[in-house]
């Protein structure tokens, strides 16, 4: 039973977590769903344990920390035709040299990012009631 689209591929083939997990832990450690059942739905999806193998490998590059393999990647992906993962690459593509540098950087904006998240909740809760100073003293101070 051949499918056309990443989302017609598994849908109804597995538990929404199970889905969900397959992505990030290893065949054998997902909970719900069991090897046999895994072998038969890539047996009738291909298209689906090809996505997976794309992504794990798009993991394993990321943490080899091996940007020199990324242009073979979106080259192997790109000849697959699937559009979800098409937009991905063109988004890497837009900036290339950030994605490579991400690649072998053991930096990450994830503190700023969450910090800017909270800032912005905060505001959103006070909005139109209080004055600057006290978003001011809720921002800076935890504890207020």
């Amino acid at each position: 039973m051949p499918c056309d689209s990443l989302a017609g591929c598994y849908a109804n083939a597995w538990p929404n977590v199970a889905r969900i997990r397959i992505l990030y832990k290893p065949d054998k450690r997902v909970y719900g769903i069991s090897y046999e059942q895994l072998v038969a739905v890539f047996d009738n999806y291909p298209l689906a344990k090809t996505v997976i193998d794309l992504l794990k490998e798009f993991k394993a590059l990321l943490k080899k920390k091996k940007p020199d393999l990324l242009a073979a990647w979106m080259r192997k992906v790109e000849a697959i035709g699937i559009p979800e993962f098409e937009t991905f690459i063109n988004g890497l593509r837009l900036d290339i040299d950030a994605v490579k540098n991400a690649f072998v950087s053991d930096f990450s904006n994830g503190l700023i990012e969450g910090t800017i998240n909270k800032i912005k909740v905060i505001k959103r809760i006070m909005y139109g009631r209080c004055s600057f100073n006290l978003l001011k003293n809720k921002c800076m101070n935890p504890e207020y």
